[in-house]
């Protein structure tokens, strides 16, 4: 596959990197020389110093044949030139990222189909729904809804009082039972279980099973005892926690704390009046205790600077806070983030090469996710008519190591998969795959 991407920046360099391990044909055009040699050394892609906008540059680089034009520079207008320009020379697909939230209206989208831009993504409104995901359960590290929620995965942290550990999972996620674990995370290793694993304290457990079953759950891991969050606290007041907040359950309390007293006016207009716009520090102790830390159940960090993010998270869960969720967009940080204990980790670059990600797939497939915890995917597969995953039960499926199913769903329903189960077409199936290309298991789906 061909793929042209406008922007070595964060969310298009962070792509490349993705792509690349596909052994994809990778272009990468941008007018900063530095930013391109760094990438252009390390990994097996074309770069090219140009102006993206320009016809020639276009044309010289062949985008004429591009399955994939990818415009991610930091100027939306840019990227959505960009887009029509490629769209007009032949390529197949072009996706534009934008940072209004208007665009992602229908009838705007309709338009812009109509003139070459394919899809349009906005990272803000992408990491507002992890923002939410991650604070609907306060005793749960990540959650993935399937079909709203027709199929959960949970990422639960284990401590000492869950009450399935040092047990082989072959006793505990028999084909009849209601949870399947489909990925550890220990220390820094990522395991996909088989029978004889065992869980064990402080590993991070991913399991999948039926939204009913999710009580269940948080019996088994020891949870119930964590309170269900009821009111929020989000440190910086930029785009993308205006977007989580519009977009949170009218259940929620919450209060922004934002420092620049022009943007607590902004976001009085913007927010409706169950949402307390704080002019401050988020930082401030006294400030924190004076506003109510200690009675709210949830904490978002989400200020520009993934330092000040952690250590704010580190000093709400001294406080009492149970949950809490950090921005953090530089990947070594992330991982650190994690070792500390932070909670939930948003990446927008992560969660939009993940969305752009799924659209070089041949197979019928939504939902790719790239869970940078366990440098695993998690995607969404729909099997065409005579795909090899039809024709038998999973375990005769010869499936690759690193490849897990987890569920699928049909008709609506839910339902966790053995090795006896047959997949149909149609169904709606989560794979879980570490270490494993995507490209590799569409293979099964097509």
């Amino acid at each position: 596959m061909k793929i042209i991407i406008t922007g070595a920046y964060a969310i298009g360099t962070h792509l490349a990197k993705l792509l690349s391990r596909n052994n994809e044909d990778i272009t990468l055009i941008d007018q900063d020389e530095n930013r391109l040699s760094d990438i252009g050394r390390e990994y097996d892609l074309l770069t090219v110093n140009a102006f993206p906008g320009s016809v020639k540059t276009l044309r010289e680089v062949g985008t004429d044949s591009a399955d994939l034009f990818i415009a991610v520079t930091p100027d939306q207008s840019l990227n959505l030139n960009c887009c029509m320009i490629a769209k007009a020379l032949g390529a197949r697909k072009t996706v534009a990222k934008v940072d209004n939230a208007e665009y992602l209206e229908p009838e705007i989208q309709d338009f812009f189909g109509r003139i070459g831009v394919s899809s349009i993504i906005y990272p803000e409104m992408l990491a507002a729904k992890d923002i939410n995901n991650g604070i609907k359960m306060s005793w749960v590290r990540q959650r993935w809804d399937v079909h709203d929620g027709a199929l959960v995965m949970l990422g639960i942290k284990l401590r000492e009082a869950c009450e399935i550990l040092n047990t082989p999972l072959k006793e505990l996620c028999g084909p009849d039972d209601p949870y399947h674990i489909v990925a550890i995370k220990r220390g820094g290793e990522t395991i996909i279980p088989r029978g004889n694993d065992v869980l064990q304290c402080f590993d991070m457990a991913y399991f999948m099973t039926t939204k009913q079953y999710i009580p269940y759950i948080r019996k088994i891991v020891g949870k119930e005892h964590y309170v269900d969050v009821k009111n929020v606290m989000i440190m910086g007041g930029g785009d993308t926690a205006v977007r989580a907040v519009m977009t949170m359950p009218d259940y929620l309390g919450v209060k922004i704390i934002e420092p620049d007293p022009k943007r607590c006016e902004e976001l009085n207009r913007l927010l409706d009046d169950r949402v307390l716009v704080i002019n401050g520090d988020g930082r401030d102790i006294h400030l924190l205790t004076e506003e109510g830390i200690r009675n709210t159940q949830a904490f978002v960090a989400l200020t520009g600077n993934a330092e000040t993010n952690i250590l704010a998270c580190l000093t709400a869960k001294r406080l009492g806070v149970r949950k809490t969720v950090a921005s953090v967009e530089n990947i070594d940080y992330a991982s650190m983030a994690e070792s500390l204990d932070i909670g939930t980790i948003i990446n927008k670059k992560t969660i939009t090469a993940s969305y752009i990600y799924q659209m070089m797939l041949d197979a019928d497939v939504m939902n790719v996710r790239f869970l940078n915890s366990v440098n695993a995917d998690v995607a969404e597969f729909i099997p065409k008519e005579g795909s090899k995953v039809t024709r038998h039960a999973v375990k005769d499926l010869g499936l690759p190591p690193g490849l897990t199913i987890g569920g699928l769903v049909r008709k609506g329903e839910g339902h966790l998969v053995s090795g006896n189960t047959h997949i149909a077409v149609g169904d709606s199936v989560v794979v879980f795959c570490h270490d494993i290309d995507l490209k590799r298991v569409e293979k099964f789906f097509i």
